[in-house]
């Protein structure tokens, strides 16, 4: 079969950059990529699956922007059997209901928010407070594509709401050492989080040079990605991942925004205990 164990794991040992819950180019499936194949096996999941690590990442200032910054990434990813799973990608959260080709569950996860200091463009915009999200998200597994789905209520901070449809291809290749997964994203957004993000009210464009702007909900974004997992031997893995977004509808014709497109890249170093 093409989802051997040794395939599953390199799958399931991936490594999420430390503020992947902040508005990212990364497609949603890319936090979690390959988890839902585990269902797939004969062999039940192990008790306890604990990967750590870390690496650095290259991703936009902020939604829109032209120019780029580099930080560091930190890998924490903690799942009891298919149950519950405590994830700096996914959040805390629990498989409501899991089988051998589906999951789908509800998390706790966050959004960073924006910080005017952030990036000279930003200035008199005010910030956007960082706040916990309540998601929903659902998983299927359909030889040979994955598709997913979830929803994120801000609570707090933007207050919005957040869609997101995906679908992903998992490539095996050198005998499973390497496998690439890649496929597409599109992401809807309600009025408070476009209003949030893009909009741009009338003391927010006094204090700019931005003119007034109000941005409605709708589709926001769609994109690509691929990550990439290199097994080094049982333990130890290299992992990298690539998106590319191009924002749509009200959010591309935001003022806010001086690019509509716009990419992140990042490689980690992470060990599964």
């Amino acid at each position: 079969m093409l989802y051997r164990p040794a395939s599953v794991l390199i799958g399931l040992l991936l490594a999420w950059p430390a503020l992947a819950q902040t508005p990212s180019p990364l497609a949603y499936w890319q936090y979690a990529v390959g988890e839902v194949l585990e269902g797939s096996q004969d062999e039940p999941p192990p008790e306890w699956a604990i990967t750590l690590g870390g690496g650095a990442l290259v991703e936009p200032k902020f939604e829109g922007a032209k120019r780029y910054q580099g930080e560091p990434s930190v890998i924490v990813d903690i799942r009891y059997r298919d149950v519950a799973f405590a994830s700096d990608g996914e959040g805390i959260g629990v498989n409501l209901l899991h089988g051998k080709n589906y999951r789908a569950g509800v998390a706790l996860a966050y959004d960073l928010g924006r910080d005017q200091h952030d990036d000279p463009h930003l200035r008199g915009l005010g910030n956007i407070d960082a706040a916990p999200e309540a998601k929903l998200f659902a998983e299927y597994f359909l030889l040979p594509v994955v598709v997913s789905a979830a929803l994120h209520q801000a609570i707090g901070g933007h207050n919005g709401l957040l869609g997101e449809l995906g679908a992903y291809i998992p490539l095996p290749l050198f005998d499973q050492k390497l496998i690439i997964f890649t496929g597409p994203t599109l992401t809807l957004a309600d009025g408070e989080y476009m209003r949030s993000y893009f909009g741009v009210s009338a003391k927010q464009a006094a204090a700019t040079s931005l003119r007034q702007y109000s941005a409605h909900g709708g589709f926001k974004s769609t994109g690509w990605g691929v990550t990439a997992v290199y097994r080094l031997d049982d333990n130890w893995l290299i992992e990298s991942d690539f998106a590319y977004e191009r924002l749509i509808g009200d959010a591309a014709s935001s003022p806010i925004v001086e690019t509509s497109s716009q990419f992140t890249a990042g490689v980690n170093l992470a060990y599964r205990f």
